[in-house]
């Protein structure tokens, strides 16, 4: 008991420490550029011609950007996971690729494609796709990745026995999906829904790219504050809270939807039989979607590599080497150094967020869950801009350190939940034991709990690197010349005359840097789960026989 009283008296200034931390990161920044709006501004930007447009603009375009990438992404998700067709392997890193790049590339990407001088549009002699058709496919493009990821998750977990036992008593293939897919599926669908549309309302990379003279209230406060003089944000700060606002209602309706109850999962160990002719058609689907995703890409290539598109496609390094004479290296090598501290940071954070709240149980640990779980409905732009209020005329303004923060606030939640979890699904016991054998908490984290958490760990570190690589809106206003990331030089080659072959060259340069990333990340994870399966029994392997 004296020890456990101990451990509990040394956990809570840890706890009030990284309580601490977690409320620097995100609710004082927050906190402080509210404090700065005046009533003046709210009717200045309610009182704007442009203003009903922007909200009615952003809510319609991404309800249907959305129910479209949930749709696509279902479909592909059952296409995948339900059916023996060759090559999921590889369809599932195709259909993710779109992940690795930043939105705004997808617009540009389009803009190759579709756009008025497009080569789809100059082939075929057709209209260009500016404004809300554009808008709503660069943000299919962009959110239907993360949505497929999502529930093909879900989907691999389901217990197919059920559907056996249909096909046995006669039930049809409409009467299943009805009776047994829709309500399995209903609440990861709802979350899925409430996740892609709080991404894609959130955006300006895509309706900026694309969304000719399209408004939208990401796009709008992107302009505010570009015009914004002598750091008087106050219209800026509006827009924030309205971009807030359908986050948080996301937000709050999917851990509603949460709370209502949770799902039996077991891990399938049979597949419901298809039919040929499904496995045609979900073949045929895989293929022309995963072409889709990779068109942006594929333009990349076209441009990156061209004299002056569309005027002159000859095949030429120069475009490279352009890119490099106007420091794309140096700002490459910012943007590495940014992602690799935020991914460092990011998992330590993380991982030590997730055990003090998912093994040591508390009201401060509940307090600390909480908190972390609001970062996710705090926009990227609207978290830079608050960042920018907070700590202009800091020391830390125009550095990596204040870059590291906000990309470190903006996606530790997602790693957070990954550790939570795992920490979840794991014995108990396992700390009791522990300390009745005299095993040390320390040690108990260094030999039981860090080597049964790589795979997690490794996928964390991908996330928050790659995120971090290709981020735009958190850091648009906290970088100096010297710190600028890569990534924001695709909206200033793009906004430039003939500067969008170099967009495409740093695009490129952002996609090949991820995939490495991947690749690596995926190789610690087969050499760690091989090293698992041939190693000695652990510390782990010891308590749980003693448990």
């Amino acid at each position: 008991m004296i020890k456990k009283n101990r451990t509990a008296t040394f956990s809570t200034p840890i706890k009030l420490a990284v309580t601490l931390i977690l409320l620097l990161l995100v609710i004082i920044p927050i906190i402080r550029m509210f404090s700065g709006v005046k009533a003046s501004d709210f009717r200045d930007v309610f009182s704007h011609v442009l203003f009903p447009e922007a909200v009615k603009n952003s809510v319609v375009l991404s309800l249907i950007a959305t129910l479209i990438s949930v749709l696509l992404a279902y479909i592909l998700a059952l296409c995948i996971v339900r059916t023996n067709i060759p090559g999921k392997k590889v369809f599932g890193i195709l259909l993710t690729l779109p992940m690795l790049i930043p939105s705004i590339s997808h617009g540009i990407g389009l803009t190759t494609l579709f756009g008025n001088n497009g080569l789809v549009t100059q082939l075929f002699k057709t209209p260009a796709i500016y404004g809300p058709v554009g808008i709503v496919t660069g943000s299919v493009m962009y959110a239907f990745p993360v949505a497929y990821i999502m529930l093909a998750d879900v989907l691999k977990y389901e217990d197919l026995s059920v559907y056996e036992a249909a096909d046995i008593l006669g039930i049809s293939k409409p009467r299943q999906f009805f009776r047994l897919s829709l309500p399995y599926m209903s609440k990861p669908l709802l979350a899925t829904v409430f996740s892609t549309f709080s991404m894609i309302v959130t955006d300006y990379g895509v309706p900026l790219s694309i969304g000719g003279k399209t408004v939208t209230l990401s796009t709008r406060m992107y302009t505010e504050i570009a015009a914004a003089t002598g750091g008087d944000f106050g219209e800026s700060i509006v827009y924030a809270l309205c971009l807030l606002i359908p986050a948080i209602i996301a937000f709050a309706a999917d851990a509603i939807n949460k709370e209502k109850g949770t799902l039996s999962y077991v891990k399938a160990s049979s597949h419901t039989k298809t039919a040929p002719a499904v496995r045609v058609v979900a073949f045929v689907m895989c293929c022309l979607v995963s072409f889709m995703a990779l068109l942006p890409i594929l333009s990349f290539a076209v441009q990156a590599f061209v004299v002056s598109y569309p005027k002159d496609m000859t095949f030429t390094f120069s475009q490279v080497q352009h890119t490099i004479e106007k420091r794309g290296l140096e700002f490459l090598k910012n943007s590495l150094v940014i992602a690799l501290i935020t991914a460092t940071l990011g998992i330590v954070l993380s991982y030590i967020t997730a055990y003090l709240t998912a093994r040591m149980r508390s009201p401060l640990s509940r307090l600390m869950h909480l908190l972390v779980l609001t970062f996710m409905a705090v926009p990227g732009l609207v978290l830079g801009l608050s960042y920018a209020m907070t700590f202009r005329g800091t020391l830390i303004y125009g550095t990596i350190v204040i870059m590291t923060m906000a990309n470190t606030a903006h996606f530790m939640a997602s790693p957070y939940l990954m550790m939570y979890n795992s920490f979840g699904k794991m014995n108990e016991n396992l700390e009791s034991v522990g300390q009745t054998l005299g095993v040390s908490r320390i040690r108990m984290l260094k030999d039981v709990f860090i080597p049964q958490n790589i795979s997690t760990l490794a996928e964390m570190f991908s996330y928050l690197f790659v995120n971090s690589m290709m981020t735009i809106s958190a850091v648009s206003f906290l970088f100096s010349s010297k710190t600028r990331p890569i990534s924001l030089l695709i909206s200033q080659f793009n906004s430039g005359v003939g500067g969008i072959e170099l967009a495409a060259v740093v695009s490129l340069m952002i996609l090949l840097v991820n995939l490495l990333m991947k690749g690596l990340i995926g190789l610690i994870k087969i050499l760690a789960e091989a090293k698992k399966k041939r190693g000695k029994e652990t510390v782990h392997d010891t308590l749980e026989k003693a448990i």
